[in-house]
């Protein structure tokens, strides 16, 4: 897949003014992830393809008010829709492609990224770069708030051995990135896959 980015803008484009509204009931399911990522007051952490925000109060609550909290996505009208919902309160908004991230290496303690690997051009490339500026030890949270076979249903169609988020694909996809896969959960109500930062 090439780094074209334009089908990933158009997609989340012409779906960002009512993104939340679709998916109303959410709220909870990214606040225990969130909690899952062992976050303490005053850490640094990124939401990699934030989208309209969502997770971004959580993380602000975890991380504190010395905390520091970022929020990166590619899509334009997605950052405009987290500013519309008040959310660039909770954290500082990027316009920015995970694949190349404006941020010093080793210079965040987590990274959370809601639905993003499935978007991912080149995922062990990209996963390669979250680890480039999380610290030795630093956590990666991959999050979707169904699990891969509710998912797969409500988008009509079946699971596969292929999808990238299945544990046999995807662990050896993270140590090959730098990450060491510490927990998986793929279950209807939440996909969560933890992993933390070699050094």
């Amino acid at each position: 897949m090439s780094d074209d980015h334009t089908h990933v803008q158009d997609f989340f484009g012409a779906r960002a003014a009512d993104w939340d509204s679709r998916f109303p009931d959410d709220g909870p399911a990214y606040a225990a992830a969130v909690a899952e990522l062992g976050l303490t007051e005053g850490d640094a952490v990124l939401d990699a393809g934030c989208g309209t925000g969502r997770a971004l109060p959580a993380l602000r609550a975890a991380v504190g008010t010395r905390g520091s909290v970022l929020g990166a996505d590619l899509t334009p009208a997605m950052l405009e829709a987290a500013v519309r919902a008040g959310r660039d309160s909770d954290g500082t908004l990027l316009l920015a492609d995970v694949a190349r991230l404006p941020l010093r290496d080793e210079s965040l303690d987590a990274v959370f990224a809601a639905g993003l690997i499935a978007h991912l051009p080149q995922p062990e490339a990209d996963l390669r770069e979250l680890a480039r500026v999380v610290r030795p030890g630093g956590v990666l949270a991959l999050f979707h708030p169904i699990g891969r076979r509710a998912l797969a249903a409500r988008q009509g169609r079946q699971i596969t051995d292929e999808d990238l988020r299945a544990e046999p694909n995807l662990r050896p996809l993270l140590e090959g990135s730098g990450w060491r896969m510490t927990s998986y959960v793929d279950e209807d109500s939440r996909f969560l896959a933890l992993a933390v930062r070699q050094g």
